[in-house]
């Protein structure tokens, strides 16, 4: 079979030759070619060397999802890659599994410092605070001073009195974000994740026991946010979501003032905290 014909196998071969050896702790030595070897991937995925042999030459039959990811695994894929192998293997992305994320890469909360008159947040698509920058801290929430199991948009919203008061319209908020975490949570293949929170929040709210069981469902847009600042009084926040390229398990959330009249308290108050 031609590499024209054997589109799967020649990207395999492609993304093999790419690795080192030394950093997977194989032996180097005189090698014809660069990268690992047919043998060494195999042992990466689990799997037979004949098998992966065949695989790259065209010869082994379709692989199943499973052993594909193994594979992907093995080869140190990044997501863009893994929907390409399984694009060219079945003719289509593969089923949504859904990983939570520990983090963001220096780069990304770089861009975050880099807006210090805009508050902005990371969050997970089970809506999770990942990261912040200086300015959210100020008008928003300070989550350096939460526990990681408590940086929980819903969390927060059903369990912390503070945030609740902080609302305009408590309870068209609450019932906006519930209907956008359930979409959220449901398109990233996130339900099993998420059950233990919708237990816990069950148990200990009512109101969010009542709004999870209507099964209402909404996209998450930007809009305004109406809050009561303990120190600005009432504002508006414009609020912008952004993708973030490669991660499509992340969302960034920007906020302004919608009112530029209060522009110059907003940036003082920020720049006040920063000293």
């Amino acid at each position: 079979m031609s590499d024209s014909e054997n589109i799967l196998g020649t990207f395999l071969r492609d993304r093999r030759m790419r690795l080192d050896p030394a950093t997977f702790g194989f032996q180097v030595g005189r090698r014809r070619t660069p990268g690992l070897r047919r043998e060494e991937v195999a042992q990466r995925s689990n799997i037979s060397p004949t098998w992966y042999t065949w695989l790259e030459q065209g010869r082994g039959g379709a692989p199943s999802a499973h052993v594909l990811d193994r594979i992907a695994s093995g080869l140190m894929l990044t997501e863009p890659e893994r929907d390409h192998l399984h694009i060219l293997a079945f003719g289509h992305p593969p089923e949504v599994r859904y990983r939570q994320p520990e983090g963001i890469t220096p780069r990304l909360q770089r861009v975050l410092d880099a807006m210090p008159f805009s508050p902005a947040i990371i969050r997970t698509a089970t809506w999770d605070v990942l990261a912040w920058n200086a300015a959210a801290t100020v008008i928003l929430t300070d989550y350096s001073k939460l526990p990681k199991d408590r940086r929980n948009i819903l969390r927060m919203m059903f369990s912390d009195e503070r945030v609740r008061a902080a609302q305009d319209d408590w309870q068209s908020v609450a019932r906006y974000v519930v209907a956008a975490f359930r979409a959220d949570a449901t398109r990233a293949g996130a339900g099993a994740e998420i059950q233990q929170l919708v237990d816990e929040l069950s148990a200990s709210s009512p109101e969010f026991k009542a709004l999870w069981e209507d099964n209402e469902i909404a996209g998450f847009r930007d809009g305004v946010k109406r809050l009561h600042h303990p120190v600005l009084g009432p504002i508006e926040l414009e609020f912008s979501n952004f993708a973030v390229e490669g991660r499509s398990d992340l969302n960034m959330m920007v906020y302004s003032p919608a009112n530029p009249e209060v522009m110059e308290q907003f940036r003082s108050l920020i720049s006040g905290a920063r000293c």
